[in-house]
């Protein structure tokens, strides 16, 4: 008691009240279930990666090589999570990741991807992927055989020597059965950033802190609550000719401080394969209301023979994920934590996809998907209501097949008749029923006026 009282006086000491420290916040959660792999210096010792989520962890100045082996016919996606933990000391642009695919010559597989922090030395997490990708229109990396993912940290020495968590996703996108989509023509759609959704009911989100547990949003205004320091997750679904219209806002100053602080609040989005769609962009902040706002392109297959970054990743169907962050430097403007508005549009009607050879969950939005963003359940919450769903049915199923077999019993028992030839010797329960077990074959049953039969005891 003595301890706890001591506790609760520190707790509201002048200047602590509602500030967080690093350590009180969340770091990036991994994927249930996945892998843990150490990535190897060298080619000859790289472990073998298979579809899924794998766990590792990378050093400044280090490079690890993965092993792959493909197919000549499926196009495959890695990307990789780079997770310090927040407070880490970084530096912006400096300190980054490089992710590539290369064959077993030691050729490039397309450009890859250099994601790099830009939060004025805020650490958050960095994620992209680096893809071998099956086409018409590419020359390397079409034939089947082993390949390598190489991923390197770069950073300068004034930033912190801690070790980053890295997670890594492997993902394959089948080929199509029909023909390939061109890319759209130039004007097909509008670059012009249309006002953001403006509905007077704001929803409550759930913010994640990564892509394994963001909180699902769909089209409307979501309200959260972000502690500077920060970085929350959410999903939306969004299918075949639909785009994105997004605005994440802060209110003005809790504290009534004022200044001017360069990078405050931080907006970056990644398509279902963990892409960046463009950089993470961040705000300037006085105390005023402040908004950091993304318009993406339609989402079309054939996004991906554009050369811009922020078209290309538009590449397919399915959840699209959000990551929002708010710098330490905020705590001034936001001792107790700020309220965050999401506006969220999903722009424009679904079309049919281009029809892949074989199911994928990933690169598709089906009518759960759009419930659980409706309902804002994060990915937990509607991974367990289908388990439970799972349990309920199969308890329903087990219930109607014991009910069937103890009324068909009942029957049999109530159609035998008194002098009915006796067949091969069982021992019996009362009534000429079976015994159960440890029951005895003796009982004697008492006849009633009504011509019924007392119910033996232990029955």
């Amino acid at each position: 008691m003595a301890v706890l009282a001591a506790l609760a006086v520190v707790a509201i000491l002048p200047g602590t009240v509602g500030v967080a420290s690093a350590e009180s916040i969340p770091g990036y959660r991994t994927g249930d279930g996945a892998t843990a792999v150490k990535g190897a210096a060298s080619t000859a010792d790289a472990p073998q990666l298979e579809p899924g989520l794998h766990t590792d962890s990378i050093k400044r100045g280090e490079q690890k090589h993965y092993a792959v082996t493909l197919d000549d016919r499926t196009s495959a996606y890695f990307s990789a999570v780079a997770a310090p933990r927040p407070g880490t000391k970084v530096e912006d642009y400096g300190d980054k990741l490089t992710i590539s695919v290369q064959d077993s010559d030691g050729t490039t597989c397309g450009t890859g991807a250099s994601p790099s922090f830009n939060g004025g030395g805020m650490a958050y997490p960095l994620a992209d992927y680096a893809t071998r990708r099956i086409g018409a229109d590419r020359t390397e990396c079409q034939k089947a055989g082993p390949y390598y993912l190489v991923i390197t940290r770069e950073g300068s020495a004034t930033s912190g020597p801690d070790v980053w968590p890295l997670e890594l996703n492997y993902l394959d996108e089948p080929p199509l059965k029909g023909n390939t989509p061109a890319q759209p023509g130039q004007g097909s759609w509008s670059t012009t950033t249309p006002a953001p959704r403006t509905d007077a009911t704001k929803r409550s989100a759930k913010g994640g802190t990564g892509f394994n547990d963001a909180g699902s949003v769909d089209t409307g205004v979501w309200k959260d609550r972000i502690t500077p320091g920060e970085t929350r997750f959410y999903r939306v679904p969004v299918d075949w000719g639909q785009r994105l219209n997004l605005s994440a806002e802060l209110p003005n100053a809790s504290s009534g401080a004022s200044g001017f602080v360069t990078r405050v609040l931080g907006l970056g989005v990644y398509n279902p394969a963990r892409g960046a769609v463009g950089h993470v962009s961040f705000v300037p902040y006085t105390g005023k209301p402040a908004a950091v706002k993304q318009f993406t392109a339609p989402v079309d297959y054939g996004n991906r023979f554009n050369a811009a970054d922020s078209v290309g990743a538009m590449r397919f169907a399915g959840w699209y994920y959000l990551e929002v962050s708010l710098h330490p430097d905020a705590a001034k403007y936001f001792p107790e934590g700020a309220e965050l508005t999401l506006r969220v549009d999903v722009r424009g009607a679904a079309e049919e996809g281009p029809g892949y050879a074989a199911p994928t969950d990933t690169f598709s939005v089906t009518p759960e998907d759009r419930e659980t963003a409706h309902e804002g359940r994060t990915a937990q919450e509607a991974a367990k209501s289908g388990t439970l769903m799972t349990v309920a049915y199969a308890g329903i199923g087990t219930g109607v097949v014991l009910l069937a077999g103890l009324g068909a019993w009942t029957l049999m028992a109530r159609r035998s008749p008194a002098g009915a030839p006796a067949g091969p010797v069982v021992a019996g329960g009362p009534g000429g029923q079976p015994a159960l077990p440890g029951q005895s074959t003796q009982t004697t049953q008492q006849a009633q006026p009504n011509g019924q039969f007392e119910r033996p005891q232990g029955w």
